[in-house]
């Protein structure tokens, strides 16, 4: 009988494990986690209601959200795409359900439906799912993988890391001859001190165009401003594809914000058609443009050396200039970084030129496999990085069922 150990009690390591033996019940397959709980990370997804995936069903858009792993992963979401995720998930007892923004969640809104789910397929599997057990080494013995945790020695003939970001995986894995990407986090916020956004916690702005000062990287989707500074799907998705530069930058950058995605030149017409329309009325009283709540106005407005009590009619030209600047090419000096939610996300780990994706094997070593986050893929928030947990695993799982 082959055996089977996957080193990671998360996602990416029940998802293999129960596909695994779900297409070759005569395997048998061990999970093994470092920790006393297992799924830790899908319970806390979503805010504790574990996004899934993401609503895009079209290969060569979804690979589009990976800022490490676009090339790589476009073949095997032609064998387990976000269809089949869905399929997987209501095949086993879960409806899933699409929001406004396309992220998918169960539809009981909680992720301990899935908890529950893997849980009972693997006691069901006969899967043994052995917590307390880090893994202190590996190594190869002939055909066979001898894995050493503290208190038992495992030897197997096929061998999955299945970890998130995992120093000690790595390390282990260098130890194998791969080489590690060094990490660097991929999904934060900005930490942003400036008079414009200070007391504005809370207020967001529904479409806006960010760009990384000196560098062609932006990005666009709502904003939010926070008590330490901004936040949002834009700055999200900016702090993933700037990561490494941003890491280079020691966390210290500028940062430019078009709050209303629209050219200055046309916001400028726009501001000197209200100077003739509302000639006698103040503009600090009410904002103009939908997009932008009261209070952001009322900052554009004193930030462009306008007076509070300036009717339209007694704006200059170049006071029009600075405050289509102020709508448009707001620049901030950013120092740091938040943590997003519960969620921490890491640009780094196996050198992906090093993994054959058919099987999602080691090129280096024969039956040794790598699923999920231990790979130097990431994606954007939304419920894309499960999304590569489910692929890869499930692919993994037809290698391992096969051979």
């Amino acid at each position: 009988m082959k055996k089977v150990i996957i080193i990671g009690g998360g996602a990416a390591g029940f998802f293999t494990a129960i596909n695994a033996k779900e297409m070759n019940p005569d395997l048998e397959v061990t999970i093994l986690e470092k920790g006393k709980e297992v799924l830790q990370k899908v319970k806390i997804s979503g805010g504790g209601r574990c996004n899934i995936t993401h609503a895009s069903f079209d290969p060569n858009e979804l690979i589009k959200f990976y800022p490490r792993g676009e090339k790589e992963l476009l073949g095997p979401f032609h064998q387990f795409m976000t269809t089949d995720t869905f399929e997987w998930f209501e095949k086993n007892g879960i409806p899933l359900k699409i929001e406004k923004d396309n992220r998918v969640f169960p539809e009981s809104n909680t992720s301990q439906t899935i908890v529950d789910c893997f849980l009972e397929k693997t006691n069901k599997l006969n899967i043994p799912v052995l917590k307390n057990h880090r893994v202190i080494s590996i190594k190869k013995q002939g055909d066979l993988w001898c894995v050493n945790t503290k208190s038992q020695q495992f030897v197997c003939d096929a061998l999955v890391m299945a970890v998130g970001s995992s120093n000690k995986v790595w390390e282990l894995s260098k130890s194998l001859g791969h080489t590690i990407v060094s990490p660097v986090p991929s999904l934060f916020t900005f930490t942003i001190k400036d008079p414009r956004i200070k007391d504005l916690s809370g207020i967001s702005v529904p479409n806006a165009i960010v760009k990384l000062i000196d560098t062609k990287l932006e990005a666009s989707g709502p904003l939010l401003i926070t008590h330490w500074g901004m936040s949002g799907p834009a700055i999200l998705k900016l702090s993933a594809f700037g990561a490494r530069i941003l890491a280079e930058k020691n966390y210290e950058y500028g940062v430019e914000v078009n709050w209303l995605s629209r050219p200055t030149h046309q916001i400028v017409t726009l501001l000197l058609n209200l100077k003739k329309e509302q000639a006698k009325k103040q503009l600090i009283i009410r904002s103009p443009f939908e997009e932008i709540p009261k209070r952001l106005w009322e900052q554009f407005v004193i930030s462009s050396e306008i007076t509070s009590k300036s009717n339209w009619a007694d704006l200059s030209h170049l006071q029009i200039e600075n405050l289509a600047n102020q709508l448009t090419k707001s620049k901030f000096k950013a120092k740091g970084k938040s943590t997003f939610k519960e969620e921490f996300v890491t640009a780094g780990g196996i050198d992906l030129k090093e993994i054959n994706f058919k099987r999602f094997e080691s090129k280096k070593q024969t039956n040794l496999f790598f699923v999920g986050e231990v790979l130097n893929i990431d994606a954007v928030t939304g419920g894309f990085n499960f999304q590569n947990a489910w692929t890869g695993g499930w692919v993994c799982a037809m290698a391992l069922a096969k051979d």
